[in-house]
């Protein structure tokens, strides 16, 4: 509930209660359901009477798809769920919210921004989910921009091959201080705005920066920094109305900033990147972790899907990876980890046209490995890349760089190490271990070429 909330996600969630006055005897099983849930949910509530269930269902519904959107909760205590009745849930209601900001707000917007003598964009959740990367990338190029992808990457938040692409922004605060110090504006476009992870002296938003937010969600708005302009409206509307603003102001675009950015862009960025792996010995183990995300991307077909839980081993996967479309890449949104598996069937019954593929870490995949089976008894074509390196790297790592402390407990798999491979085919998967890169070249490119659920057990290095 925690991630649903976290992504954004439109789910109805139900869970079993004991009979309504049964609770009072405390049996065993028995909790109080919705203020558990109230927390991480848009609307928690218990079903009292089966008369009501209609009324419940169609606002448990219209809530969670309405923007910003998000999970609900509906306990149902056992002697509803015995009744038997008919019920009809009758018409259902979808809350238009693609709004934009008046015309006086925009033209402000349009002032403020043509006036900033060197702007950076930051991209974020709301263009995936609203469809804006086409408008997104018009207003890149209005501005001769670079544009930066939020600091939490869980989607697909701009053309990743667009010359004004350079990337996403880093959860280090000096790193990211250091990177926005050339600029006067940055206007965000539905982002996490300079979401960190773990606490810093150095603030990463430098004094002399302006902010301006463009986004649905309210609560996103000025919550951590001052914003010069806050617009409430949805990302692809307002710059439909704010482009051709900028456009009158600005002229078509700004093709020398663009030609600028050409040496330091995410295409320059990957090939000095790919280009760094040419060397590495494609016969022998273990398998680097940037060859196998470099890899992973490469072979990927051009609709393919990508669901990433690989936290160390898929910490280049991004750097491979180009978004081409809003649906083409899932990733860790609220920094829990044992989603994917779960993720990746989701994912693949959403679109089954496209082929999913999963990288998940060893330490991630035993959080619900059982997820393997719900793939196999509903023949999903998920190809699942469990990143071996031995254990919980991603913790070890934060032990060494927060606490220098090098001897971790409890952290590996090692006595008995864990071996995906018969775990799958425990669940009635195929599957195979890869030791080397070409073999894993080999077992990926015949996956993708099966119609089937496959699991790859790929021995990356232990050190990441």
């Amino acid at each position: 509930l925690y991630t649903a909330s976290q992504s954004g996600s439109p789910i109805i969630v139900t869970a079993g209660q004991q009979e309504q006055g049964h609770g009072l005897t405390e049996p065993l099983l028995y909790a109080p359901l919705t203020p558990i849930a109230e927390p991480v949910v848009k609307w928690a509530v218990e079903v009292s009477r089966i008369e009501d269930l209609p009324r419940i269902l169609r606002r448990a519904a219209k809530v969670a798809t309405t923007p910003p959107t998000g999970p609900v909760f509906i306990s149902l205590p056992g002697d509803i769920l015995n009744r038997h009745e008919v019920i009809d849930l009758g018409q259902a209601t979808r809350v238009d919210a693609r709004a934009r900001p008046c015309d006086e707000a925009l033209a402000a917007m349009a002032d403020r921004i043509a006036a900033a003598a060197n702007p950076v964009i930051l991209a974020g959740h709301e263009t995936a989910t609203g469809g804006a990367l086409d408008a997104a990338a018009r207003f890149a190029e209005l501005l001769g921009a670079p544009v930066y992808q939020q600091s939490v990457p869980q989607g697909a938040h701009f053309p990743s091959e667009h010359p004004c692409f350079m990337g996403a922004l880093t959860r280090s605060q000096p790193q990211v201080r250091r990177t926005l110090a050339p600029y006067d504006l940055i206007v965000s476009l539905g982002a996490d705005f300079l979401r960190m992870s773990v606490w810093s002296e150095t603030d990463p938003l430098p004094g002399h920066v302006s902010v301006i937010q463009i986004g649905l969600r309210d609560w996103e708005l000025a919550k951590n920094y001052p914003a010069e302009i806050a617009a409430l409206g949805d990302v692809r509307e307002t710059l439909a109305a704010l482009n051709p603003l900028l456009e009158d102001k600005l002229g078509a675009s700004r093709q020398e900033r663009i030609a600028a950015l050409a040496g330091s862009n995410w295409t320059a960025n990957r090939r000095k990147a790919a280009d760094a792996l040419a060397e590495v010995p494609e016969d022998s183990g273990p398998i680097p972790p940037a060859w196998l995300c470099r890899c992973l991307a490469e072979e990927l077909p051009e609709d393919g899907i990508v669901v990433d839980e690989g936290i160390t081993t898929g910490a280049r996967l991004l750097d491979f990876l180009p978004f081409r479309d809003a649906n083409g890449y899932f990733g860790n949104v609220s920094g829990g980890i044992g989603w994917g598996i779960a993720a990746a069937v989701g994912v693949q019954i959403a679109q089954p046209a496209r082929r999913t593929v999963a990288l998940i870490g060893d330490g991630s995949a035993m959080y619900s490995i059982q997820a393997l089976w719900t793939a196999v008894n509903a023949r999903l074509p998920v190809v699942f890349v469990i990143a071996n390196n031995g254990g919980y790297r991603i913790l070890k790592d934060r032990m060494k760089a927060f606490h220098d402390n090098d001897a971790p407990i409890g952290m590996d798999f090692r006595d008995p190490p864990i071996d995906a491979t018969r775990l799958a085919e425990g669940f009635g998967m195929a599957a195979l271990r890869a030791e080397t890169p070409a073999a894993f070249r080999k077992a990926y490119r015949d996956a993708l070429a099966g119609s089937g659920p496959i699991l790859i057990e790929a021995m990356v290095s232990a050190g990441g």
